[in-house]
């Protein structure tokens, strides 16, 4: 049976006490998943087996119930009473940034690794990215990944460089985050609850770590689920978030700020060229 936070009953379960020692060569690592719930009853068991089906077993999966209204607290329950690797944590809603930050204080692993509740992984996502950070030194990873529509037709493919530092993140997040991983001894985070907060999130990750690494191999090892009217498919929006991030928490002067716009422009047309039939 899997751990449970207080709200789902258990008084003094699921709490942060069994903290695993951090590793340096991978195979003893524990890689917590922090995946945040709302309303995801239609998705969640998908994303939560992707998981749960990982090559590298050795997995803890958080899933934060962020207050849903259909079914997905019941299917937590059910997830963590067949699975002693699922901790089941809820809260009142309270955004993404919420449910992850929970997340995060609940981790017990070596490394973090996130997932949304509609996405998915390839089986070998964990096993190829800490190789490649054993390999490396890298205490930042992450992959490349497919989008897909709702109807299931693919997109397109997101293949990023094979390593970025905190310049080139500064052009565009090349690091999507259903695809990044990093060691704890990167020390302690947490997102800020603001527009493309994820990308704040990794800039931030990468700034600390100099450097990050992608998987070698250029396929896909995890799917994006690219809903109609989604938040992220308002370009608008998310240019006006872009701007924000450049001039108020990065601190970019304007003709900087507008320099690496340009590149954040054009590195989101790139990953939204269809794929060739």
């Amino acid at each position: 049976m899997g751990r449970f936070g207080p709200q789902y009953g258990h008084p003094g379960r699921g709490v942060n006490t069994l903290a695993a020692t951090p590793s340096t060569d991978g195979i003893d690592a524990l890689v917590s998943v922090i995946m945040p719930v709302y309303n995801a009853e239609q998705t969640l068991r998908r994303s939560a087996e992707s998981v749960l089906a990982q090559t590298f077993g050795r997995v803890e999966l958080i899933l934060i119930d962020d207050g849903s209204r259909d079914g997905s607290a019941a299917l937590i329950a059910e997830l963590a009473a067949r699975d002693d690797r699922v901790v089941a944590l809820r809260q009142a809603n309270a955004g993404v940034a919420a449910a992850r930050n929970a997340g995060l204080r609940a981790v017990r692993g070596t490394h973090v690794a996130f997932l949304d509740s509609d996405d998915w992984w390839e089986p070998r996502k964990l096993e190829l990215q800490l190789a490649r950070m054993r390999e490396t030194g890298a205490q930042v990873c992450y992959a490349s990944y497919q989008r897909v529509a709702e109807d299931g037709r693919l997109l397109s493919k997101v293949s990023p460089p094979l390593s970025v530092d905190y310049r080139r993140m500064l052009g565009s997040n090349h690091i999507g985050n259903l695809t990044g991983i990093y060691d704890r001894r990167l020390g302690e985070a947490a997102f800020q609850r603001m527009g493309h907060e994820d990308y704040v999130f990794w800039l931030e990750r990468v700034r600390r770590a100099g450097h990050a690494v992608r998987v070698e191999q250029d396929e896909p090892l995890a799917y994006y689920l690219v809903r109609n009217g989604s938040v992220s498919a308002n370009k608008l929006r998310a240019a006006g978030w872009q701007w924000r991030i450049y001039r108020q928490v990065e601190g970019l002067s304007a003709p900087r700020a507008a320099w690496y716009m340009l590149h954040y422009i054009r590195h989101a047309l790139w990953k939204r060229k269809p794929m060739a039939t």
